[in-house]
């Protein structure tokens, strides 16, 4: 390709050209004489963390310069703990991980995010300091409390936007999954409806979610995680809703044909024909009747009708009646003679045209 970023054509559903891929790494880390320094406190990076049902929180590190080693107390976004075990890429324990090694960490006390810094720190309280002076600023910057806002103006401000909301709770098996599937939804919606996430987390799906979901009207999306027995127990409770999913793309698509059906149909007018008043007749406890023929289309009863006078619409309303001659009649062709009336309108004069439609409601989708 030229320059200086090189390209290697991959599949990893088929293993196609793997090994050229590892190559093509090394041979760049290789010219970019990246180096680390292995003699000082470790620090790195996040890519994956997930709750484990039998190990807790596991975070999956790549640890970027000095050495990590089993006992040393690390900060990981918001969260901490002490390193009880690591499991490097071939699945064994060990008790230290030098720079460029990917390592599987239990002994946090929460699960950090996807792409989460962490470093090992001074001590126990110093690493709990930290990881409470993150989680208040998170605290704050999910909640607001710099601008409270009341109850009145939130119903002012959808007022105003007229958006509706779907309410979601996400729970996950991996953060990374979390991540995505938020990014994804928080894309969808138009200018009538949005998707609103309550709360997204790593883990099974638990009675608190349960309580949540139904506080908030909230549907609850599990994406490779199971809800326990209280959940269910709650949700059927509170019939609140419990979806689970394997395949991102299926998750997205039922969420969009949900926010679909809270669109406003569309409604879409078919022209049926025109008739022209030729004489009006009054019966008495009916009304006027209009003795007309119809000059192009058809006439349907039940349709709705226009009323034009020197091409102005006086009047829209339905049909009540139609018929040939004594007979009701449902429809009526081109170039047949026929009586009708309209519903609670009677101010009818020869000359008149009267058109016939068909209104009906078409079903949007955020696409549209």
């Amino acid at each position: 390709m030229g320059g200086d970023i090189l390209e290697v054509e991959v599949s990893a559903l088929k293993g196609t050209n793997l090994d050229k891929l590892e190559e093509a790494i090394l041979l760049q880390a290789e010219l970019l004489e990246l180096k680390a320094n292995p003699d000082r406190r470790a620090e790195g990076v996040v890519v994956e963390a997930r709750l484990d049902r039998g190990r807790g929180p596991v975070a999956t590190v790549l640890i970027q310069r000095g050495t990590l080693r089993k006992g040393d107390v690390v900060v990981a976004g918001s969260e901490w703990g002490k390193v009880r075990v690591m499991i490097d890429d071939h699945g064994r324990q060990v008790t230290e991980s030098l720079p460029s090694m990917p390592v599987e960490v239990l002994g946090l006390n929460g699960t950090p995010g996807a792409g989460d810094l962490f470093a090992v720190a001074d001590s126990e309280a110093s690493a709990r300091e930290i990881s409470e002076y993150r989680r208040r600023k998170l605290r704050l910057a999910r909640t607001g409390t710099t601008t409270r806002t009341s109850l009145e103006q939130m119903m002012n401000q959808l007022g105003e936007t007229g958006k509706k909301e779907f309410p979601i709770v996400i729970k996950a098996d991996v953060q990374g999954s979390v991540e995505a599937i938020s990014a994804a939804l928080e894309k969808l919606g138009n200018e009538e409806v949005t998707a609103r996430i309550v709360h997204a987390a790593v883990g099974g799906i638990t009675e608190t979610d349960v309580t949540l979901a139904a506080a908030s009207g909230a549907v609850i999306l599990g994406f490779n995680v199971r809800a326990n027995t209280q959940a269910r127990e709650a949700s059927r409770r509170e019939h609140c809703e419990i979806r689970y999913y394997s395949v991102i793309y299926n998750l997205i698509d039922d969420v969009t044909a949900a926010m679909s059906g809270m669109l406003a149909p569309t409604l879409r007018e078919t022209f049926l024909g025109n008739a022209e008043i030729l004489e009006v007749f009054r019966i008495t406890k009916v009304g006027n009747i209009a003795g007309c023929r119809v000059t192009e289309g058809m006439v349907k009863r039940g349709a709705r009708v226009r009323l034009v006078r020197d091409n102005v619409v006086i009047h829209e309303g339905t049909l009540s009646t139609l018929k040939r001659f004594k007979d009701e009649v449902r429809e009526v062709q081109t170039g047949q003679e026929c009586g009708m009336s309209f519903e609670k309108y009677d101010d009818l004069k020869v000359g008149d045209v009267i058109e016939c439609f068909e209104v009906e409601e078409v079903e949007r989708t955020l696409q549209d």
